[in-house]
């Protein structure tokens, strides 16, 4: 069971390493069961992860037997594991939608998708600032050949502009990680968490200039204004079940700053306590505001799914800032709901633009009517996302409200009501336009044919994310639980340091 950790690492990168090389003489069955079972082990132990993290523990893997100040270590807590289960519960949906027709179109899609679920666990379980570069990297790649394959046109230019943007931020990244070897000698977390306390007071300034780079990096991953630019056009531009699976990758850079917020910036870190926090929560709070207007503005559906993301990452950015256990809990139940219905969202402006025809997704109705049920699941998606009673984002922010310290309530509370009710208002004055004032009488142009029925393998697809969001929502108190745990595990980080620093390789008898 101690080499537990490395399965959702190793487990995606062999299965698609095996998918690249079947895919030129298999058809795409084949690709799609070996995937398949793949994502099936990788379920199972993404589960025995939880349930091992849940008992308390922190647990550091070495890799090759090399001291983890030297060598590559990963970290199983709490969190990491919620990451990977929430990463895994987001991918079983969107590989179902994908294998509706969509893969078939794609060059080495199944390969790429479990690249990026490599680079995305990767991430997560990594305990070293510079892997968490080269699993950022992982992911990265992968999603420009699942963002690129099969584009054309107006995809073409929005994906070059998230290649070029990722591209910068990696570059700042690794400049970033040079500064800070140099000055601290290490890139372990744990080990940097003890020498940034005690850092000479020669070089605080120096230490704050680089480890602002690494913040403005990880905001730019999580799409924190003014850096949020490039990801309304690339996941809106994207296919529907790559764009689904995105939905994460905003919440790695929201992982990595909380991570090493409470590693390197909390109680016990001298000059740098509380380091970039404030700045950060005004900066989120102005993020929901501009996105729910955002949602407001949009003429298409997928545009505004795209800026309900950015919205749910303002409000993370929010909690995890405020830094008291209560908040941080409350984000960490918001986390996963909001991946759960960013992705449903996704899917179901998928099935509306086909649905429509050559109308699309676009706001305006001009299109046949269409079935109730879609209806119905954007209702769902729609009451989920702006956090109305009774699912559960509505849950996450009322137990954010209610932990949010009185300095900043009345800042805070504007913010997340105040975009609450612009998304509101943008997400009904959509749903009536595209569901409620349609007809044949308003084409401009007659209709040669009906337009293609949603498959009833993509329906299940969003009905199962959105299954996740209602379970979450009348089942709260095991999630809750288990947000709360992390939230103070995070907040304590002596025994994750204690964890890394004295875990050494075991010698073997000569």
């Amino acid at each position: 069971m101690q080499h537990l950790v490395l399965v959702p690492i190793l487990l995606p990168l062999l299965t698609g390493a095996i998918l690249l090389l079947l895919e030129r003489r298999h058809e795409v069955r084949v690709l799609r069961r070996g995937a398949w079972m793949g994502l099936s082990l990788l379920l199972l132990a993404s589960v025995a992860l939880v349930l091992r993290a849940d008992e308390g523990r922190v647990e550091a893997y070495l890799m090759g037997d090399w001291p983890s100040r030297l060598g590559i270590v990963l970290m199983l807590d709490r969190l990491s594991a919620l990451m990977v289960l929430t990463t895994t519960l987001l991918a079983i949906p969107a590989l179902l939608y994908a294998c509706a027709g969509w893969d078939r179109r794609a060059l080495h899609f199944h390969a790429l998708f479990q690249i990026q679920l490599a680079g995305l666990n990767g991430a997560f379980l990594t305990g070293d600032i510079f892997n968490l570069f080269v699993f950022f990297e992982v992911m990265l790649i992968a999603s420009y050949g699942l963002l690129l394959s099969g584009a054309r046109g107006e995809r073409i230019a929005a994906g070059m502009h998230y290649v070029v943007f990722n591209i910068a931020a990696s570059t700042l990244f690794l400049i970033a990680l040079g500064l800070l070897y140099g000055l601290l000698g290490s890139l372990n977390m744990a080990e940097l968490s003890v020498r940034v306390a005690a850092v000479a007071p020669g070089d605080v300034a120096l230490v704050r200039v680089t480890l602002g780079l690494l913040l403005v990096v990880f905001c730019a991953k999580a799409a924190l204004l003014p850096m949020y630019l490039w990801l309304p056009e690339a996941y809106a531009r994207a296919p529907a079940a790559v764009a689904a699976l995105f939905v994460v990758m905003t919440k790695v850079g929201l992982y990595a700053l909380l991570r090493t917020g409470t590693l390197w910036f909390g109680e016990a870190a001298g000059p740098l306590e509380g380091f970039g926090r404030q700045p950060m929560l005004v900066l989120g709070m102005v993020t929901m505001l501009v996105a729910s207007l955002g949602v407001v503005g949009s003429l298409r559906l997928r545009i505004g799914a795209a800026y309900l993301v950015l919205m749910s990452s303002g409000l993370l950015f929010v909690a995890f800032m405020l830094a008291t256990p209560g908040t941080i809990a409350a984000g960490l139940y918001y986390l996963p709901h909001s991946c759960f219905a960013g992705a449903a969202m996704f899917l179901i402006a998928h099935i509306v633009q086909r649905e429509r025809g050559r109308a699309g997704d676009r706001v305006l109705p001009t299109a046949p009517p269409m079935p109730a049920v879609t209806g119905v699941v954007y209702l769902l998606a729609a009451v989920a996302l702006v956090g109305l009673p009774p699912l559960s984002g509505f849950i996450g922010k009322f137990l954010l409200l209610g932990e949010v310290p009185d300095a900043d309530t009345g800042w805070v509370y504007a913010a997340v009501l105040g975009s609450s009710l612009l998304a509101l208002i943008g997400l009904s004055r959509t749903g009536s336009r595209l569901f409620w004032r349609t007809g044949r009488q308003e084409v401009r142009e007659p209709w040669e044919e009906e337009p293609p029925r949603v498959r009833g393998q993509e329906l299940a697809a969003t009905m199962l994310l959105l299954g996740y969001v209602v379970a979450m929502g009348l089942l709260p108190a095991p999630v809750l639980r288990y947000a709360t745990a992390t939230a103070e595990q995070l907040l304590q980080p002596a025994e994750y340091v204690h964890q890394v620093r004295d875990t050494l390789p075991q010698r073997r008898a000569p």
